[in-house]
Parts: C-alpha cells; structure tokens; sequence
C-alpha cells in the first residue's frame, strides 16, 4: 500500500504528460486543418475578376426546365474549303507573323476609326465558342467623351490604392520595367473603350436564373479572338484588368447585375511618337510539348 502511494504521483504525472501530449497533438492537426482550408489573403482580388466557372445557382431559382434551347437543334451538312498543306503553311504563317506584330500599346492616339471595323472586330469575337452555345459575354463599347473620362476617373482612383496599397512591392516592382503606372492617359484619347463583361449567369423570359456553363473561359476565349480581329484590322490596344472598379463602372454603364467586367481594351492607332519595351517572347520549343 506504501508502494502504491509513493507511484501515485508519479502515475499522475505521467497522465498528465500524455494528456499534455494529445491535447497539442490536436490542436496541431486543427491548426494545419484550418491553414489548409482558409484561403491566402490577396486583398488585390477583385470580386469580378474572379474565376466565376463554378458559380452555382440557388437551388431554388434554377429553371429546371431546358436552358432556352430547343431539345432538338437541326443539324446541317458542315461544308469548308480544305486547303493543300503548301497553302496551309503559307497561311499559318503568314497569320503568325501578323499575330506577332501585336504589342499591348499605351500611347495611342486620338485619331477618329471606322466604327464600322469596330462592329467586326465584335461580330468577330462573338463567334467564340461557348459552354452549351450559352454566348455570357456583353461588350461595351464607348465613344462619348464624358463617358470615356468618367471612366478614366474611376481607374485612376482605384488603381493609384492598387499601387500604393493592395499589389505589394513584388507585383509593383515587377512593372516598373514596363514604365506603367496608375496614370491611364489612353482612356481619354483612345477613340473607343471596349468594356468586356462576363454574364455569370442568364435569365429566361420568366425571370428565373439560367446557367451560364465555363462563363469565364468562354469569354476568355472571345476576348483572345477580340485582339487577333484587332490586329488584323490594324488596330492596338493594351489588356487592362482594372481591379475593384467592376462595379462603380458597372453602374456608370448602366450593366445589370448577373454582369462582370473582365477586361477593359482602349482602342485606335498608336501615336506617331509610341514606344513599347523591347521585349522577345518564348521560342516554340518552350512553349510547345509533343508526345
């Protein structure tokens, strides 16, 4: 009984020391759990530009009824000029040299541009190909000033706290070689503003929700035809994504809410006295894997 005393508190603690053990044990699973399943914080994101592919309808809203399409589309006989592979070269490349004429140019002028060719560049860009024939894309264009410089205001406002505040020194140092900044001159000069947005999802005539499948990338798609258009038609651009101005210029522009910028494109020819980096791109055989 003597002996049994004396162990007790040994006993004790050794108890204690394995409790100790597998209480920190836990908390270390929860910990590493939690680290896992909470998302890094980047508080440059902005809400639209955000990947919407797997934006999910409220169960209760969806039309469980077909997406507005007819159940039996009529197929016809596809017919299209096959060319000889000479032909096929000649052509590939040629449309790789044009393609690889595109620059992103800030400095363009305030030189007026058919909107004629500006209608086709768009017609262009709208036979992309889509998740289900869906077509969640709207574009924008804008040619009154007023408009143009509203915009400019916004971009600036937001893009100087993207610089200051949101991007971080990497992102910001990163651009500085390119000599960009939060000024967007552009906006106020170039003839057209093209203002793509994502439609995150349809509506059918009753109202209700329709799903739009792959929004993102499907307009992803339209938005890389959109440059190629431009290019062949002579024209420039520079890809801009404004961050956290979705919705003030959603409003501006009077878009409804199942709508989200993607990318902004000013439009028109270079000004005489346009630079842009001296930059190479890739070779093939860093871009490209065969099997």
């Amino acid at each position: 009984m003597a002996l049994f005393s004396s162990l007790t508190p040994v006993f004790i603690a050794i108890i204690c020391v394995l409790i100790g053990v597998i209480l920190k044990k836990t908390n270390e699973e929860k910990e590493k759990h939690e680290t896992k399943s909470k998302p890094l914080s980047r508080p440059w994101v902005d809400e639209d530009l955000k990947d919407g592919t797997d934006h999910q309808l409220e169960e209760e809203e969806v039309d469980e009824d077909w997406q507005g399409l007819d159940e039996n589309v009529a197929h016809v006989p596809f017919s299209v000029e096959r060319y000889s592979e000479a032909e096929m070269i000649k052509r590939s490349q040629a449309f790789y040299e044009l393609l690889n004429k595109r620059r992103s140019v800030r400095f363009l002028s305030d030189e007026p541009v058919p909107r004629e060719v500006i209608d086709n560049v768009i017609r262009t860009a709208g036979t992309s190909p889509s998740g289900a024939h869906t077509e969640p894309w709207t574009f924008v264009v804008v040619q009154d000033s007023y408009l143009k410089h509203k915009i400019r205001e916004i971009v600036e406002e937001e893009e100087e706290i993207n610089y200051r505040k949101r991007m971080g020194d990497r992102w910001v140092n990163d651009l500085k070689r390119l000599r960009t900044n939060w000024i967007k001159e552009y906006l106020d000069t170039a003839p057209y503003l093209i203002l793509i947005f994502k439609q995150v999802y349809g509506r059918h005539p009753n109202g209700k929700k329709k799903t739009h499948y792959y929004n993102e990338i499907s307009v992803s798609i339209a938005c890389g035809i959109l440059l190629a258009a431009l290019q062949n038609a002579g024209l420039y651009t520079v890809t801009s994504t404004p961050l956290n101005c979705g919705p003030q210029l959603r409003t501006l522009l009077k878009r409804p809410a199942n709508e989200k910028l993607l990318l902004l494109l000013p439009v028109g020819y270079p000004k005489k006295d346009a630079t842009v980096p001296a930059l190479t791109r890739k070779p093939l055989e860093d871009i490209m894997v065969v099997m």
